[in-house]
C-alpha cells in the first residue's frame, strides 16, 4: 500500500486533483489494492516532417516501397493475434529486446506525447528510436531516430534488408503480415540496428493485439480513454480500457492518464495482476499551474521528484499541458525518479526540452493574413480539446472550419464539438479510400448547423479556398480564422497544399 504523503505536499495535490479537465480525476475510489509509485525522496530540431526526396531515383524506389506495403492489410484491419509480428520477431532474432522501451497508448495525445518524450530523453543525451501512427505527410516520419524521421535512403534499405523474412512469415501464415505489422517489424530492426538507448513506442490501435506489443517495455504510458474504434475495441471505456491495459507487463512501471473511473479500475486491476507500479495524473503527478503565453503555454509541473517550474511548451491547449505531464513521469519512471531515489530531474535540461517540442498537425499555425490553424482531431474528445485550445489561444472574431473526416467515424459527435465555434463550415473530402463522402458529411452538418452555415467543397483545394474566402470577406486586420480539422490525412494534404514540407 502507498505511504502518506506529508501534510504540505498533499494540500498541493489537491490543487492537481481539481485541475481543468472533464475527465474524473478521483481514482482514490479504485486506489485500495493497487501499488502506487510515490517519490520517495539534445532535443529534436525543425518539425519532422520530411519532403519527397529529391533524387528521382530513391524517390521512385521508395514509391514502390509504399505500394508494396500498401497491397498488404490495410492498419485500419485489426486482427486479434500476434502470430505473425512474433514470428517475423523470431526470425530476425528478437531486434525488439535489444533495447529499453517506452509504450504508449490511449484514445487522443500519443504521438504528441511520444514526441515530448523522445525530446526529453535526447536532452538527456540518450540515443532514441520512435515510433508512432498515422504519419502526416510521409510514411518515414513512422520512423524516427535521434528526434529525426529516417531518411528515405533508410527506410528502403530497411526494408530491403527484411523483405526476405517477410516472405517466409508470409509462406508460413494463414495471411500474410499487414501493412502495420511489416511497418512495426522495420521499426523494431531500424532501432536494433542503430543501435538506439531506448525506443519510445506508439500503439497503433489498442494494446493487448496491436502488432507494438511484442516489446516488453519497462514504462506503460495510458493516455486518456474515450470512444473510437468502438467497431474494434468495444463500445465503453471500460471495454476499451481492457485492450489498452494489456500493454502493462509483469513488474512494469504505468503512467496513468485521469481517465472514467471505469476505465482506470481496469488498469489498476490489470497492474495487480502484474504486479505493476501505478503513477496516476492528479494524484502522483499533474500540472500544478498553466497560463497562456506567446507562441504556446508557460506550465509548473508537479513530478514524480518534485516540482518543475517555469517549463515553457510551445504547444497550444490544456491538453498539451496534460500530454507534457504524462511525458515527464514517464521519463522520470524510466530513470527510476519515484522508486530508487527523490531527485527531481535536471531543470535546465527539462526546460530545454519541452521548449524545443513541435507537433505537427496539432495547433499548428501554417499561414496569417488570415490565419490557418490545423489539427488532427479526428473524434468527439479530440474535437473538444481543439476547440478549447484554439478559443484560449486564438483571439479570433469569426472562424471558418473546413472538415474532412473518415468513414467509420463518430463525425456527428465531432461536428457537435466544433458547432459553438465555427461560424460556418467548409466540409470536403481527401485523397484516402477511407475518406468520407463530402455530400455524407455534409447532410449531417446541415443537421449540426443548419443549412446556411454549410457549405460543400469535395476538393480539398478548393474547400481551402473556399474558408479563406470566407475569412478574408471581415478585411484584412479583422481577425477572422480557419481550423482545418477532421482527419490526420486531411491535414496533411493541407499542410502541403500551403506550403508546409
Amino acid at each position: 500500500m502507498s505511504e502518506e504523503r506529508p501534510q504540505n505536499e498533499s494540500d498541493e495535490f489537491e490543487e492537481i486533483v481539481g485541475a481543468e479537465t472533464d475527465r474524473d480525476p478521483d481514482l482514490a475510489v479504485i486506489e485500495a489494492s493497487s501499488r502506487t509509485l510515490r517519490a520517495q525522496s539534445g532535443p529534436p530540431q525543425g518539425d519532422g516532417i520530411p519532403a519527397r526526396p529529391a533524387d528521382p531515383e530513391v524517390d521512385r524506389a521508395l514509391r514502390e516501397v509504399e505500394g508494396e506495403l500498401a497491397r498488404r492489410w490495410p492498419e485500419t484491419k485489426l486482427d486479434p493475434s500476434l502470430v505473425r509480428i512474433e514470428s517475423l520477431m523470431d526470425i530476425l532474432g528478437s531486434p525488439q529486446r535489444a533495447y529499453p522501451s517506452i509504450h504508449i497508448t490511449g484514445t487522443n495525445g500519443k504521438t504528441s506525447t511520444a514526441r515530448m518524450i523522445e525530446s526529453l530523453l535526447g536532452a538527456f543525451e540518450l540515443r532514441t528510436g520512435r515510433y508512432t501512427s498515422p504519419h502526416v505527410q510521409s510514411i518515414t516520419e513512422r520512423i524516427s531516430l535521434d528526434g529525426a524521421p529516417i531518411s528515405a535512403e533508410r527506410f528502403i534499405e530497411t526494408y530491403q534488408d527484411i523483405r526476405p523474412y517477410i516472405e517466409m512469415v508470409d509462406a508460413q501464415q494463414e495471411h500474410r503480415l499487414s501493412f502495420f505489422e511489416v511497418l512495426t517489424g522495420m521499426a523494431y530492426a531500424a532501432f536494433a540496428d542503430a543501435p538506439v538507448d531506448i525506443a519510445v513506442v506508439e500503439v497503433g490501435m489498442g494494446g493487448s493485439w496491436d502488432a507494438t506489443n511484442v516489446i516488453d517495455a519497462g514504462v506503460a504510458v495510458i493516455m486518456p480513454i474515450s470512444l473510437d474504434h468502438t467497431d474494434r475495441l468495444g463500445t465503453t471505456p471500460e471495454q476499451i480500457a481492457v485492450e489498452k491495459a494489456g500493454i502493462v507487463k509483469q513488474d512494469a512501471t504505468v503512467v496513468l492518464a485521469q481517465q472514467p473511473v471505469e476505465a482506470a479500475s481496469v488498469v489498476l486491476k490489470r497492474a495487480v495482476e502484474v504486479d505493476a507500479t501505478v503513477a496516476r495524473e492528479g494524484m502522483e503527478f499533474g500540472v500544478l499551474s498553466r497560463e497562456v503565453a506567446v507562441g504556446g503555454q508557460l506550465l509548473t509541473l508537479r513530478g514524480l521528484g518534485g516540482e518543475y517550474t517555469d517549463v515553457f511548451l510551445p504547444l497550444h491547449g490544456a491538453h498539451q499541458a496534460h500530454n507534457a505531464a504524462m511525458a515527464l513521469a514517464a521519463v522520470e519512471a524510466f530513470f527510476g525518479v519515484g522508486s530508487q531515489h527523490a531527485r527531481p530531474l535536471d531543470i535546465d535540461t527539462i526546460r530545454s526540452a519541452f521548449a524545443s517540442v513541435t507537433s505537427p498537425g496539432r495547433m499548428e499555425v501554417v499561414r496569417r493574413s488570415p490565419t490557418v490553424v490545423l489539427d488532427a482531431a479526428h473524434n468527439p474528445a479530440g474535437a473538444r480539446a481543439a476547440a478549447a485550445a484554439v478559443t484560449e489561444s486564438f483571439d479570433f472574431s469569426r472562424l471558418i472550419g473546413v472538415v474532412g473526416a473518415s468513414d467509420g467515424k463518430d463525425v456527428r459527435g465531432l461536428l457537435e464539438a466544433f458547432e459553438p465555434i465555427f461560424a460556418e463550415v467548409v466540409v470536403t473530402g481527401n485523397s484516402s479510400h477511407r475518406a468520407m463522402d463530402p455530400d455524407e458529411l455534409a447532410a449531417i452538418a446541415v443537421e449540426v448547423f443548419g443549412s446556411d452555415r454549410v457549405q460543400v467543397e469535395p476538393r480539398l483545394d478548393d474547400a481551402l479556398e473556399a474558408a479563406i474566402t470566407l475569412a478574408e470577406e471581415e478585411g484584412e486586420y479583422a481577425g477572422a480564422g480557419v481550423l482545418v480539422t477532421g482527419s490526420v490525412i486531411t491535414v496533411g494534404e493541407a499542410r502541403l497544399l500551403l506550403g508546409k514540407g
